[in-house]
Parts: structure tokens; sequence; C-alpha cells
């Protein structure tokens, strides 16, 4: 039988953090004369006394967690932090109902970015400082997770970066617990890196803090109904720029901060995502002055790269409707969606790693096929594949196209239009953010939602957000036999 204890003692901590970030927001709104405040002051306070007596009720003893305890560990995180993380929505402004205040609060540890809100522009400072910190403090949780935990549980083909995260940096961390440190520390750096950035560009402080927050986790939550569309163009730039650093593996920048950049130059995952964003740039461009006859100006430019960025990234910033860019940029926008950025960041979807293994797995069965006796090693970035590593992401593809599959469905049962179903499964199962249907409100919530459909968009960010397999490992009775 599993023991339990270590985990809720772990998770209980987690607890006590979060109870105290909500006292951020609670001081926001005290400062500011909004009686909100008691709202974030009474969640936070009940949180914190919550997670203190699970503590002191489950003392750990320091023995380092089993495979099976990280697995339930990992789970549990994204259960209970957005249970919690809900309260002050219903306790204070928006009032919102269960459902939704457990929407925005998964879609903000998930760092989905989909708003359960109508109307965002006259919320309280203090409700929109907590989507902000909800997106980043889920955001450095799924980078710790990604590099310390995934390996260790052999998720989706994560254990070949197991050497990566600890041989490869182990003179310079030796230890997990060092390296979630320095990753916390280059993520805090980045976030007030974006946030002097924005306020330098004109963006209003407490605007620049919310939505760097929301940049650097690859989130997409924003203050205004109008989303991006609200700020001048430079700062779509700035947000583009911000949003590509969050995307590609921390482990790189550490090692660039530690005085070896090669890495990073030479990581075919990071080349292969920037190439991505390059060539759909340069398709949607000549599309829409070849075939829609759209005279190429800065603007354009500077809005193509923005979606481009923000959408492969699952960020989901929006300042314009790509709709009416046509049907052909539309499509690849969908597309890179399901692509996703690197692993080992903040960004969700499948990830450019798992295309690379397909791809090479696809090469070697071809070479196989012409030359019979020939031997020939699956290799990538220059380190040889591990069948494992090739069964794991495998595995993962499947589960996603019959997860993806299967929430389309699921949605559309619930009364949804059938778009409304395809972009809400997309959204949610690859955490990207935006909705395009005829029930989604003018700022692109899910408001007129039915219930049914907004709980299925719940379990499909969780499980997204988890890896999927992570989740169905521990619905499997035998899981709990071991």
């Amino acid at each position: 039988m599993i023991d339990i204890r270590p985990v809720v003692h772990a998770i209980s901590k987690l607890c006590v953090a979060m109870g105290v970030l909500m006292l951020a927001p609670a001081a926001i709104d005290w400062a500011n004369a909004d009686p909100n405040w008691r709202a974030f002051a009474m969640a936070g306070g009940a949180t914190i006394v919550l997670g203190l007596l699970v503590a002191v009720a489950t003392p750990g003893d320091g023995t380092p967690l089993v495979v099976e305890q990280a697995f339930l560990l990992t789970t549990g995180l994204w259960v209970v932090l957005p249970l919690l993380g809900a309260m002050p929505f219903m306790l204070g402004a928006p009032a919102a109902g269960w459902t939704d205040a457990m929407f925005e609060s998964m879609s903000g540890m998930t760092t989905t970015g989909t708003t359960a809100f109508p109307r965002l522009d006259h919320l309280p400072l203090g409700t929109h400082l907590w989507r902000g910190i909800l997106q980043w403090s889920g955001g450095l949780g799924i980078v710790v997770v990604a590099m310390v935990f995934l390996p260790v549980m052999r998720v989706g083909g994560m254990q070949f970066f197991r050497s990566e995260g600890f041989d490869t940096m182990g003179k310079v961390m030796p230890r997990a617990g060092q390296i979630a440190a320095e990753m916390t520390q280059l993520y805090l750096g980045i976030t007030l890196a974006c946030a002097a950035t924005y306020t330098a560009l004109g963006m209003g402080g407490f605007d620049a803090v919310m939505h760097a927050l929301t940049t650097c986790s690859t989130g997409g939550f924003g203050r205004y109904d109008a989303s991006f569309a609200v700020f001048p163009g430079s700062i779509e730039l700035a947000a583009s720029f911000f949003t590509i650093l969050a995307s590609i593996p921390f482990v790189r920048m550490l090692q660039l901060v530690h005085g070896d950049p090669a890495p990073l130059w030479r990581d075919s995952q990071i080349r292969a995502y920037l190439g991505i964003i390059a060539a759909t740039c340069l398709v949607i461009l000549v599309y829409e002055a070849l075939w829609r006859s759209v005279l190429p100006s800065a603007d354009l430019a500077r809005e193509v790269v923005f979606h481009v960025v923000t959408i492969t990234s699952g960020t989901g910033f929006a300042s314009t409707d790509v709709t009416q860019w046509g049907y052909l940029p539309f499509v690849l926008l969908f597309f890179i969606g399901l692509v996703g950025g690197c692993t080992g960041s903040t960004v969700c979807s499948i990830k450019v790693f798992r295309y690379q293994v397909l791809f090479e797995a696809l090469r070697g069965q071809l070479t196989q096929m012409q030359s019979p006796h020939r031997v020939r090693p699956l290799r990538l970035q220059g380190r040889r594949l591990d069948p494992e590593v090739v069964n794991s992401v495998m595995v993962f593809f499947t589960m996603f196209v019959l997860s993806f599959g299967a929430l389309i469905v699921a949605l559309a049962l619930t009364g949804l239009h059938p778009r409304t179903a395809l972009t809400a499964a997309w959204t949610a199962i690859a955490n990207i953010g935006p909705i395009w249907g005829p029930e989604v409100t003018a700022n692109g919530s899910v408001a007129d939602f039915p219930p049914s459909a907004k709980w299925l968009m719940i379990a499909g960010m969780y499980l997204g957000r988890l890896e999927l397999i992570t989740v169905f490992v521990v619905l499997m009775p035998r899981f709990w036999r071991q």
C-alpha cells in the first residue's frame, strides 16, 4: 500500500504558501479601499490554517519520494491548489458560482487562459492580481515538475531528459532541490524584466505586473475584455519576445547563465520551435498578400508574429480577430497550437520534442523497410534514443488523440455548436486559451456554456497540463495495489 502521508505533507506546505500569496491581492484591494480585500483575507487565512493543521498531522521524515508518491503528488497538487484558489472568486468579486470559480482557478493553474468571467474590465485589482498569481505559480510548478518529476516517472518520453537535467549539470547543481531553486530565480528574473519592459513601453504599473505574470507563465489571462488590443503595438513585440523566452527549456537558459551558451545554440528543439514560428508567419503573410490582396505592412506583420507566438506557446493573448485572416491562417494556427513549444518550459500542448521523436521513429521505420538488414539506431540531439523513450512518446500521442476526440464528442453532446466543441476541446486539452464559436461571449469567455461543458473543459485542462499519462496511471486500480 502506498504511504500517502509524505505526499499530503508536501501538498499541505504548498497550501500554506498559496494562502500567503492570497494576502498580496488582499493588500492591493485594502490599499484601494475596496471591500473585496476581505474575501482574500478570509480565503488566505483559511488556507494557511488548513495547510498548517494538515502539515502538523502528517510530519515528514525527510525520506525521498518513491515513483508512486511522485505520481500522487503531481496529480494531487493540481486538484487541491485550484480548489483553494477558487475560494476568493466565490467569496468576493465577481461572486462567481462554484463551477465558474473552479473553471477560472483551474484555467489559471494550468496556464490555459480561458476565462469564465464575461466582464473583466471592472473587476477589482485584487481579483486580477490573483488571476495572474495563479498562472505564474502554475507555470513555475509545471517547469519544476517537467524537469524533476516527469523524467523519473517516465511520462511521455521525458526520461530522455533525466541525464540532461541532472548529469549534464551535475557539477553546477547536483540536487533536484537546487535545480528547482535556480529555475525559480531564473523565472522570477524573466518576469521582473518583462514587467520593467512593459512599464518602459507605456503600460501602467499594475497592468505591467499582472501581464508580466501571465506572459512569462505563457498563461494569457488579461485584465481587459479586449485583451491586448488596448495596448500599443510595441508592447505586442515585447510580449512576443518574452513569450518565446518562456517557451524554451529553462535548463538551457540556466546553462547560459552559468557560462555555457553552447547547449542553447545547439539544441535542435529550440531551432525547430523558432523555425515553426518563422515559417508560419511567412506563410500567413504571403497568403494575405497573394490570396486576399492585403497590402503588407508593419502592423500586419506585428499582429501575425504576435498571434503565431501566443498560440504556438499556448499563451492565448489576442489583439485582433484572427478568423478574419481567412481559412488557411486559421487552420495553421489551429495546428501549431497542437505543436506547442519546448519541453522543460512553461508551455503546454504536445511539444516539439515529441514530434522530433515521432519523425525520427518514422524515418527509422522507413529506412528499415528499405534496408531490412541495416541497423540504424535512432538519434536525437546527438544522443541515442532509447526504445523506451520512443514507446512512451507513441503512447502519449495515442492517448492525446483519443482524449482529444473523446472531449470533442462529449462537448458536442452538451449542446455546443460543432465549431465551439472543436475549439473548446483544442484549447482545453492543449491549454491554449482562445475559443471560437457562437456560444463564446464578446470577451472570449465561456460564461454562456452549460455547466456540463465547463466541467468537461476543467477535466480536459487538468489532463492536458499533467501530460495525460500521469493522471491515467493514478486512476488504474493496479496502481493502488502496489
